[in-house]
C-alpha cells in the first residue's frame, strides 16, 4: 500500500480508493491504518464533510491543501466520475463514511463499483461496524447471520419485507429509525412471533448505549411508552424453515426427474426445500416406481 515517503513526511499511497472505516460513536475507536491513510491520502471523499473534519480535527489529522469532497446519496455520476479520474491521474482517494465502515447501509457501493468497473484499484482499511458491534453484544447465535438493512418505510412493503425474513436459518440484524422502530415491532411480533429472540442495540459505543435483551414481545413492550434516539439495531435470533408440503415435494420432484437421475433429484430437491436427503430420496424412489 506505502510507497515512499511524501513531501508532509507521511507514508506515500499507491493510487487507489481507500475505504476507511471510522468510529460509530467513541472517537478512539480508529484504527492505526485509518489514521494512516487520512493523513496520506491525497484527496478525502466523504459522506458528510463536517464530520470528516471533526474526526481528523480530533486525531491532529490537517486537512491542509487536500481537496475534500461531499459524496452521499444526492452525489450523481459526475462526481463518481470525478473521483475515478483522480485515481485514473495516479491519486489516493481514501473515502469515509458518516460512521462505521463504508458499503454497508452507505452511498459508497457506487462509487467502488464505479472503480472497480473502470479497472482501478480499491483497498479496504476495516474497522468499526454497528453491525458487528451488535452482534457481538446480542448474544444471539454469530456462526451465521444475515444483514439486511433498513425495512421499507411502506406499511404494507415492510410487512412483506419481513415475512421473507421470519424462516431464515440464521440471525437476522436489521437498521432502522428511532421514529419507526416501534411499528417494525408490531410487525415483527406478527411474522416472527412474540417468542423469538432479539436484542436491540441503541447508541453503541456512545455515552447513553443500552441493550435491550428478550424476546420480541418483551422488547416491544419495554419501550412501548418510550421515545427513543439514536442509531438502532436490532438482532433477531434464527427462523425455522418453513415445511415443505407432500404436494410441493412431489412436483419439485416430477420436474427434477425430467432431466436428472433419481440421486441426483433427490439431491437437489432436498437442497431447494430443505428436506433431509434420506427422506427426499425415498419419496423419489416411489414417484419412479409410479411411473
Amino acid at each position: 500500500m506505502t510507497d515512499q515517503p511524501s513531501s508532509a513526511g507521511a507514508p506515500r499511497l499507491a493510487p487507489g480508493l481507500y475505504l476507511v472505516a471510522t468510529p460509530i460513536g467513541a472517537a478512539r475507536d480508529i484504527t492505526l491504518r485509518a489514521l494512516d491513510i487520512l493523513s496520506a491520502a491525497d484527496v478525502i471523499a466523504a459522506e458528510d464533510t463536517r464530520t470528516a473534519r471533526k474526526l481528523m480535527e480530533i486525531h491532529g489529522i490537517a486537512l491542509g491543501g487536500r481537496p475534500l469532497v461531499a459524496y452521499h446519496d444526492h452525489s450523481g455520476p459526475g462526481a463518481r466520475d470525478r473521483l475515478a479520474a483522480m485515481v485514473g491521474e495516479g491519486r489516493s482517494v481514501a473515502y469515509v463514511s458518516e460512521a462505521g465502515t463504508p458499503l454497508v447501509a452507505d452511498p459508497g457501493y457506487q462509487l467502488s463499483r464505479a472503480m472497480i468497473e473502470a479497472e482501478l484499484p480499491v483497498f479496504a482499511a476495516p474497522g468499526a461496524s454497528a453491525v458487528l458491534a451488535a452482534l457481538t453484544v446480542s448474544g444471539l447465535p454469530s456462526d451465521r447471520f444475515l444483514f439486511a438493512g433498513f425495512p421499507p418505510q411502506a406499511a404494507g412493503a415492510m410487512k412483506t419485507w419481513v415475512a421473507e425474513l421470519a424462516p431464515v436459518g440464521a440471525t437476522v440484524i436489521l437498521y432502522e429509525s428511532p421514529r419507526r422502530v416501534h411499528r417494525l415491532l408490531d410487525v415483527l411480533v406478527e411474522s416472527f412471533g412474540p417468542d423469538r429472540p432479539m436484542a436491540l442495540c441503541r447508541e453503541l459505543t456512545k455515552r447513553f448505549e443500552e441493550v435491550l435483551r428478550g424476546s420480541v414481545e418483551e422488547v416491544r413492550s419495554a419501550i412501548a411508552d418510550r421515545s427513543l434516539k439514536g442509531e438502532i439495531v436490532l438482532v433477531i435470533g434464527k427462523g425455522a424453515p418453513v415445511q415443505a408440503s407432500a404436494e410441493t415435494l412431489e412436483d419439485a420432484l416430477r420436474k427434477a426427474l425430467q432431466t436428472m437421475t433419481v440421486k441426483d433429484a433427490a439431491v437437489h430437491v432436498a437442497a431447494e426445500l430443505g428436506l433431509k436427503k434420506r427422506d427426499v430420496y425415498q419419496a423419489a424412489l416411489k414417484l419412479e416406481a409410479e411411473g
